[in-house]
């Protein structure tokens, strides 16, 4: 079950190199529009989707270069 969802997922991505870090730096974008919109809210003081989006932007770069 795991291997068959591990095979689809990494041949969706191999043809998609690009998504993983294009949707890192949306979440980042969208970090930065909370900062701006609700300055005092919880997701603007922990920076939730900084940290998620920097993440997932380094990771979809590695994968990208091993695919």
């Amino acid at each position: 079950m795991i291997s068959r969802l591990l095979d689809r997922l990494s041949e969706f991505l191999a043809h998609r190199k690009g998504l993983l870090p294009i949707v890192g730096i949306v979440m980042i974008l969208f970090n930065l529009l909370i900062q701006i919109i609700l300055p005092g809210n919880l997701l603007a003081t922990t920076n939730l989707f900084l940290h998620i989006g920097l993440v997932t932007a380094i990771f979809g770069l590695m994968l990208a270069w091993a695919l």
